[in-house]
């Protein structure tokens, strides 16, 4: 499903040139659910745009699919983001104004879903992830980790083939955030393909396969 092959992605940093990721090749089957882990400054937020298609690299390919990212017109890449892949953030990312059923529902609208079919999906994905009961509340009026409920639920909402979990659990407690782990342990035993990035080596467990970055290099970390 992911193929990176030698991918190399720069910086211009004042006078310096900062290689943000070095010849990196990783290969991601369908249904895998796979941690990508690092320090700061590592790389990893430069992998996850690349393999989220919110950056293309300087050198090197990337596949989804079988077909190469960089053939894409920007168009065709927020198509892609927006139908291919569900996206989470550490900070939840969601629209303050709006509830938690609307915040949910923005891709669909989007897509130019139905109402109809809009209010079924969106009430599939909140019950997925045990929120439904709060779908009327604004984010202020929902904890840290029932906000990124709401954001898990806004990401799989389309159906996408690919969740990306960019430090989905950095801004929780622990025992939180072992709650958001397994909503993705349940997501993944649904079908869905995973790719959690952390700093977390606990996070990182969790996954089937497990990913290290350093100084832009990548390489496989045995379980």
């Amino acid at each position: 499903m992911i193929q990176l092959k030698d991918v190399c992605k720069f910086y211009q940093v004042g006078d310096d040139r900062v290689r943000a990721l070095d010849h990196a090749s990783l290969h991601i089957k369908p249904h895998e659910f796979v941690s990508i882990i690092g320090p700061s400054g590592s790389g990893k937020s430069t992998m996850m745009n690349i393999i989220g298609c919110l950056d293309v690299a300087d050198a090197g390919e990337y596949l989804l699919d079988g077909l190469p990212i960089e053939s894409y017109s920007e168009n065709e890449l927020a198509k892609i983001r927006n139908r291919k892949i569900g996206f989470v953030f550490q900070q939840f990312n969601l629209i303050p104004k709006l509830t938690a059923e609307e915040n949910v529902e923005l891709p669909l609208i989007y897509q130019k879903v139905p109402r109809a079919e809009r209010q079924k999906r969106v009430k599939a994905a909140l019950e997925k992830v045990n929120l439904y009961a709060r779908a009327k509340h604004l984010p202020t009026e929902l904890s840290g980790g029932q906000q990124q409920r709401v954001a898990i639920a806004r990401a799989i909402v389309t159906d996408p083939k690919l969740i990306l979990a960019d430090e989905p659990t950095g801004a929780l407690d622990s025992k939180t955030s072992q709650e958001i782990i397994d909503i993705f342990h349940d997501l993944h035993a649904q079908g869905n393909t995973i790719v959690l990035i952390t700093h977390d080596n606990d996070v990182a467990k969790q996954a089937e396969r497990s990913i290290h970055i350093l100084d832009g290099q990548i390489s496989e970390v045995k379980l």
